[in-house]
């Protein structure tokens, strides 16, 4: 369907140095040190794009298979927490959603809640990681 593409330069020594990232459409470009991914530094990192990603294609993917089943939603809000731990190592991802869908019973939007984090495709590309999913239906 698609090939989307990135690139990262990384300037200098692990804990000196620093890097940028730009994504290949130029819609974000930022830069990032260790400090950022590792203390808590102002600023973005690899772990809050993979969120940001997954939080992105969560809401889409649901949206899809509510549509698919005939519900049409109202609003569909994901956060994604990715945990990073010693290793480095991604260890969790946390999706918390909330999602206003009229006519939609609760079983039948978890059932398609849980499809959604099984099957859109940065889930699918996270395989390795330990997905959690907290999903809530609101009217």
């Amino acid at each position: 369907m698609s090939v989307r593409s990135a690139e990262a330069i990384w300037q200098g020594t692990l804990k000196e140095g620093a890097g940028t990232f730009k994504t290949g459409s130029g819609v974000l470009q930022a830069p990032y040190t260790h400090k950022m991914r590792f203390e808590d530094a102002p600023g973005t990192n690899p772990e809050e794009l993979i969120a940001a990603a997954h939080s992105a294609c969560y809401s889409m993917f649901l949206s899809a298979q509510l549509t698919n089943a005939g519900f049409t939603p109202t609003r569909i809000q994901t956060t994604a927490k990715v945990h990073l731990e010693a290793g480095p190592t991604i260890t969790l991802i946390e999706l918390d959603n909330e999602s206003e869908v009229p006519g939609v019973d609760e079983a039948k939007f978890q059932e398609l809640a849980q499809v959604s984090k099984e099957k859109c495709p940065i889930s699918k590309a996270l395989a390795s990681v330990e997905i959690r999913l907290n999903a809530k239906l609101v009217k």
